[in-house]
């Protein structure tokens, strides 16, 4: 069954939401190595957009590449977190994400955006890897005074799994059925997903739940460590959204070329769309 827009106030085709991965904000092969020129480059096109667009709100989030995700992957804590050393590694995951975070804010800042973090680990609560409780009034709050709301993937407190880690996607996915945007856009490194990995010479254009059962077998993960699931992961969950939420269409992007991620913000479609089928 699909879920209708919202009312006026949730902001429904005006509001997007942009995820920059972590595989474009750091250097994923190296631990804790962000790149910062290419952040601040980019809050310097989302400052330009937000200038030349008041009306377009944005919802932020992004990865924690090789900050987090090689402490998660060390530890296995997305699986579960029990055991004394693995409550160190919940401890490091988080200071490894917040750490990335951080960076990202201050380019936010530099570009003189009003951002406002809201991380995961202080507000969400899980069940079994799946958000269970998350008061999005604040979220909704900023979005109505017209300022950037900030999330990130983080560890979060789980009643079954003691703790888990909580993908910027997995955060998408629920502030999506709640707060209803009208686009959301994926900028990483690829152009978009290719339909004959890893030969990568075939972009596919659109993705519809009829194309993806042609062609799934052909997408597969991200090569580099990510413990939160790779591209396939990133086509299926999405998929699974644009059904439930009509109109909805997600991009999946290149963020590398400056530019791109401002064209898509305003309404360009590089890379691949995601909707349900027509």
């Amino acid at each position: 069954m699909n879920i209708q827009p919202g009312n006026k106030a949730n902001t429904g085709s005006k509001l997007a939401f942009l995820k920059l991965g972590g595989s474009l904000i750091t250097e994923k092969a190296s631990p804790n190595l962000a790149r910062q020129e290419l952040i601040e480059g980019i809050a310097e096109e989302i400052s330009g957009v937000i200038e030349g667009h008041p009306d377009l709100r944005i919802m932020l989030g992004h990865g924690s590449g090789s900050f987090g995700h090689i402490p998660a992957h060390r530890y296995g804590t997305r699986n579960g977190v029990r055991s004394r050393e693995e409550w160190l590694g919940f401890v490091e995951v988080w200071r490894a994400a917040g750490g990335l975070h951080r960076i990202v804010m201050d380019g936010l800042n530099k570009a003189g955006i009003r951002a406002v973090s809201f991380p995961p680990s202080g507000m969400v609560t899980a069940c079994d890897g799946r958000i269970a409780c998350w008061d999005l009034t604040p979220v909704k709050s900023a979005l109505k005074a017209g300022l950037l709301p900030v999330v990130y993937g983080d560890v979060v407190f789980d009643n079954v799994r003691g703790g888990t880690i909580l993908s910027t996607e997995d955060l998408f996915t629920h502030l999506a059925l709640h707060i209803r945007p009208g686009r959301i856009l994926l900028a990483g490194i690829e152009s978009g997903v290719w339909g004959d990995y890893p030969a990568n010479t075939r972009l596919l254009e659109i993705i519809t739940p009829s194309i993806y059962a042609e062609t799934f077998s052909k997408i597969l993960g991200s090569n580099s460590t990510d413990v939160t699931g790779g591209m396939s992961s990133k086509v299926k969950q999405n998929l699974d959204l644009v059904k439930k939420i009509q109109d909805l269409q997600v991009l999946i992007f290149s963020g590398l070329e400056r530019g791109s991620i401002s064209n898509a913000l305003v309404g360009g479609m590089p890379g691949t769309v995601i909707r349900a089928d027509a």
